[in-house]
């Protein structure tokens, strides 16, 4: 390591934006406007390999105290003050910065420098003495809680006593008087609570405090934020010491936060809030509602065009819509921060469709400025317009969809509910950093305080969650687990709805609308369409999944699970008459009742993908997964058996049916009689089910539609299983294109879902037309996982304890699993130029493995239809970045 310390001020800084694995965010913009001549309140800033060293070795590095006291005499300078001097006092604020932006998740110190002595310097500058004790009891506050550790509430509650005596309602109402009792009440909570003093010494108040910023990257509420969006750990973050400007003094000051265009629409329009005479605490924490930007223009107008001026030429420099935080003093306007701003996935398309038209990016550029998975935001539900809803109360709409849930009072609660598959709102009167785990969990979250940016909606739009703030009308008693509205009780389990695109508050549970999609939303579709080398398919297993997987742009169906068909009422009785057959004969009598049904089935699917191909895998599950669950069998034969009038008949026929049950059950059914080893003991199943998809086939093409079945043969391990049953189904294609007098194309092929599979793939491919990798299956074995079993029992810690990165049902394992899926593309193509590869499990619609999937060359990718936007972006992306590679 070298050098620790980075300064900034307006015109000169030693660092600029691209510095920002080192300078974190942060400190990076705060260079970089520095550099571009903006009013940046000079500073500097520690790096983040001084975090990542005391947080290893709990030291610093040599050499960082002599930095740090040279900086802070460069400070002295540029300021013309000085720190801890009792006539012209420098105070500071210390406040972390992470190379991505972490909003409220470590902690931050502001004012600091003042003491019983520099309070009296600082009455002195600005002869306002009700500012300076303002100052001096928000730094004890603060520095107590974050630094210390003491509880907010127990300043918290002296304030709200200190108000009541005076009977006054905010803050900004109690005098220079009050507030010096107040000090003196807080040194005391101080005392009491750890048995010292509140210190006095200013620079042991700088190490304690840029001590604390650096150990907060560790605090429980910024590693549930880090394992939710995935940051890596070992980042940490940088410390920024910066001179303090005041938006406490008076009503010619204030301080606010804004966006350069809207973040939940993407409307091009400064979009913020501010409040006059306040601390920047004050907006983002929600405590005091802030007044709209548009408000500014009024109240100061030069002021309010200058930042207008500013922002949009930093929208400029850094093409891209920022979220800056800026501070009034004396009529004077400081940036306090940029950085990109976070933002809905409606606004994330319209923006980067806008920015496109403007000029400022490239189509590109576009694509890779929406994340995939933000995608799923934009298939948010809606209520019902003509629902009738009984509107409880209105708060402000912070994010958009809706939702309905019980309601919870506390985030561990969401969590708890959660785990039992619960959906709940998450009611607070303002949202904490500390309430992520369960804002994450939470279908919606309300807020009685705070404002459109406040840490509820930012934490909310970033999540894709519905959120309603500042919704004053409603009085929440967390405590007691109920709130109050227009003299109504509500508790915790009662059911209301959120409406995050219009802030109402709705009592119970109300129709939804599924979403449509915009203008902008399919310009950027297009745009990936025509980036992307890889195909993308659903899976579907109804016509209206099939109906819907078109609509979201898939180009044929990737897996049509035949055996949701079999539990359909009508069916179901069909497929247990099968099952209990006795031999060939009765097994052929109730397959001939199913097959109509299975054709009808298979018509109308290939019916909605006209021209497109539809791949249909043949019944997979374990038999006895069709039958009663055998205790409950047992249950009910020893209920009717204890019934002095129970009916002998009946008695007999369940326990003739206990009896197959018992014949079929299996130690470890997922590796057992299923899939093709059904097909191959049972092989009047498969010719059933491979004579409906055929003879729907001949159908259509009768009537003119072009179709394209291919059929999928589950759970392959060797080549001579496929060419067994490949051998029986050409048969049965041949005889209906005959009988049809039709020809049609079809395919042939496997699901890859055995690590034995995937090493022979080169074997497999000689008898195959295509490998569709099922990574559902192929992760359970690969891993040795029972994805039942280790989803509840032991993959949380696995993750906790970082044994594995992700969880490798939802991520694809690209290490394990994913060395399978190269080594069986590999081969498989080796030995069949032809083969057509695809990936059929839930991983084709997650972006990480979308792109893998690209990388490996395989043909499509298929996931749900509501997945298929994402995959669609995702391939695009990967496209980008391939070609970025290869320069």
């Amino acid at each position: 390591m070298g050098r620790y310390v980075y300064f900034f001020a307006k015109g000169k800084a030693d660092g600029s934006a691209k510095m920002r694995d080192l300078l974190g965010g942060k400190g990076a913009n705060l260079a970089e406007m520095a550099n571009l001549g903006i009013s940046v309140p000079p500073g500097f800033t520690i790096t983040t390999e001084v975090c990542t060293y005391y947080i290893e070795k709990g030291k610093y590095p040599e050499g960082l105290e002599e930095e740090i006291k040279k900086n802070l005499k460069r400070l002295e300078e540029e300021t013309g003050k000085k720190f801890g001097d009792a006539d012209n006092p420098l105070l500071v604020s210390v406040r972390s910065g992470a190379r991505i932006s972490m909003p409220g998740m470590m902690d931050t110190v502001l004012n600091l420098g003042l003491n019983d002595t520099t309070v009296n310097g600082l009455i002195k500058q600005t002869g306002n003495e009700r500012f300076a004790y303002d100052a001096y009891r928000r730094l004890i506050q603060m520095f107590g809680n974050v630094v210390m550790g003491i509880e907010g509430e127990k300043f918290e509650e002296l304030i709200e006593r200190e108000k009541e005596a005076k009977n006054v309602k905010n803050d900004i109402d109690l005098t220079a008087e009050d507030l010096k009792k107040l000090v003196q009440s807080f040194k005391e909570v101080v005392k009491k609570e750890k048995k010292e003093e509140f210190p006095q010494d200013v620079f042991k108040q700088l190490r304690m405090a840029i001590n604390a910023v650096f150990a907060s990257w560790n605090n429980r509420r910024a590693i549930n934020y880090r394992k939710i969006h995935k940051i890596p750990d070992d980042w940490g973050t940088a410390v920024n010491v910066q001179a303090m400007v005041f938006g406490n003094m008076g009503n010619d000051s204030g301080t606010g936060v804004g966006f350069t265009r809207n973040p939940a629409t993407g409307e091009k329009k400064i979009y913020g809030e501010y409040l006059v005479n306040a601390q920047g605490e004050d907006v983002v924490a929600g405590i005091r509602t802030p007044q709209p930007l548009s408000q500014l223009k009024e109240d100061m107008p030069k002021v309010y065009q200058e930042l207008l001026e500013v922002t949009q030429r930093l929208e400029k420099h850094y093409r891209d819509v920022q979220d800056f935080e800026f501070t009034i003093e004396k009529g004077r306007l400081y940036l306090l921060q940029t950085r990109t701003g976070k933002r809905t996935a409606q606004a994330a398309v319209k923006i980067a469709c806008d920015m496109v038209k403007e000029g400022l990016i490239t189509k590109e550029e576009a694509l890779m400025r929406v994340e995939p998975g933000q995608l799923n935001q934009l298939l948010h539900r809606r209520i019902d317009p003509e629902a009738k809803v009984n509107i409880l109360a209105k708060g402000l709409p912070a994010s958009p969809g809706a939702a309905t849930g019980k309601i919870v009072f506390s985030a561990d609660r969401a969590v708890e509910l959660a785990k039992d598959g619960e959906k709940v709102i998450l009611v607070r009167r303002e949202t904490s950093p500390e309430d992520i785990h369960g804002m994450a969990v939470a279908q919606g979250i309300l807020t009685a305080r705070g404002g459109m940016t406040s840490h509820a909606a930012v934490v909310a739009r970033g999540m894709g969650k519905c959120c309603v703030a500042g919704c004053e009308a409603i009085r929440v008693e967390e405590k007691e687990r109920k709130f109050t509205v227009n003299g109504r009780v509500f508790k915790e389990g009662d059911f209301i709805t959120l409406d995050g695109s219009t802030g109402r508050v709705i009592e119970g549970k109300v129709p939804m609308l599924e979403p449509k999609l915009s203008g902008d939303f399919e310009m950027l579709m297009r745009w990936a369409d025509e980036v992307r080398t890889l195909g993308v398919r659903a899976n579907a297993d109804t016509p209206k999944d099939a109906r819907m997987a078109r609509q979201m742009g898939a180009e044929g169906i990737g897996l049509c699970r035949t055996e949701h068909m079999f539990f359909g009422e009508d069916r179901l009785p069909f497929v247990q008459k099968m099952i209990m057959a006795k031999n060939k004969e009765e097994r052929e009598e109730a397959l001939e009742k199913l097959e109509p049904m299975q054709r009808g089935d298979f018509k109308e699917i290939l019916r909605e993908m006209e021209g497109l191909p539809v791949i249909i895998r043949l019944l997979d599950p374990p038999l006895h997964e069709f039958l009663p669950n055998y205790e409950n069998l047992l249950v009910e034969i020893n209920t009717l058996r204890l019934m002095k009038k129970g009916d002998e008949k009946e008695i007999a026929e369940k326990e003739r049916i206990l009896e197959r049950v018992l014949a079929l059950r299996e130690m470890n059914p997922m590796l057992g009689h299923r899939g093709c080893r059904l097909g191959i003991t049972f092989p009047e199943v498969y010719n059933m089910q491979a004579k409906a998809v055929f003879e729907a086939a001949a159908e259509l093409v009768q009537e003119g539609i072009k179709v394209y079945p291919e059929i999928m043969i589950p759970l392959v391990a060797t080549q001579r299983e496929l060419s067994i049953l490949r051998e029986e189904i050409e048969g049965i294609a041949q005889k209906v294109m005959e009988e049809k007098k039709v020809k049609f194309e079809y395919k042939i092929g496997t699901m890859i879902e055995l690590p034995r599979a995937a090493l022979c793939a080169d074997k497999i491919a000689e008898v195959a037309d295509f490998f569709s990798f099922g990574t559902n299956d192929l992760t359970q074995t690969t891993f040795g996982f029972s994805r039942d079993d280790a989803e509840g029992k032991f993959i949380p810690l696995y993750l906790e304890r970082k044994i594995l990165k992700d969880d490798p049902f939802q991520v694809l394992d690209q290490e394990g699993v994913g060395e399978l899926v190269r080594i069986g593309t590999e081969r498989g193509r080796k030995a069949n130029k032809d083969l057509e590869i695809g990936i059929c499990g839930e991983h084709g619609g997650e972006p990480s493995s979308v792109k893998f999937c690209h990388r490996v060359k395989m043909n499509y990718v298929s996931c749900s239809p509501y997945r298929v936007p994402i995959a669609r972006l995702a391939a695009a992306q990967a496209r980008l970045e391939e070609k970025k590679e290869q320069g």
